[in-house]
């Protein structure tokens, strides 16, 4: 009976979770992979591992700071598998759908009314577009961003300094 009432408890929360921050999520594995359906899987399988790893949480953060680890972390392994190097990829350059990403990304970031800035964003490197979306979209501080990330404060507002330059010279032109 006591294990029942656990395992009720746990998914309770998974499902405060996935209403509170399931958007969010979503956004943030968007912001890796750069499709839709993709990222709606990567969210899914976000959701599976903290259910799976509820009782590996220690209290040490938030916890929402422990699923947003857990999700950067899911998407950084996604993005270096070998799915994703050898199939993802190739299906993306054998399709060269631009006006379909352009939709996608008009229905994830319908809130940010400058395309051309999140067009932009995505196409910074990984290591500047994570510290952008965090800092900007996200609205993490550099302390948050350096947790998630496990990258020293110092590392985090030079990647954050750079990738606003980048961001101003791509968009001066």
């Amino acid at each position: 009976m006591t294990q029942h009432l656990i395992i009720n408890d746990r998914e309770k929360l998974i499902d405060q979770l996935m209403d509170q921050y399931g958007n969010a999520i979503l956004h943030l594995a968007y912001s890796y992979v750069g499709n839709k359906e993709v990222a709606e899987d990567l969210t899914q399988d976000i959701f599976v591992k903290c259910y799976q790893r509820l009782d590996q949480y220690q209290n040490k953060s938030s916890l929402k700071t422990w699923l947003w680890k857990i999700a950067i972390n899911h998407c950084k392994d996604y993005l270096r598998s070998w799915h994703y190097k050898h199939i993802v990829v190739s299906d993306e350059q054998d399709k060269q759908t631009s006006s379909r990403d352009n939709e996608v990304e008009q229905q994830v970031f319908q809130k940010y009314e400058d395309e051309h800035l999140v067009k932009t964003v995505f196409s910074l490197p990984d290591t500047y577009r994570e510290v952008i979306y965090l800092f900007y979209f996200e609205e993490r501080s550099i302390k948050e961003i350096s947790n998630l990330t496990n990258v020293n404060q110092n590392t985090i507002k030079t990647r954050l300094k750079r990738a606003k330059e980048i961001l101003k010279e791509c968009l001066e032109v």
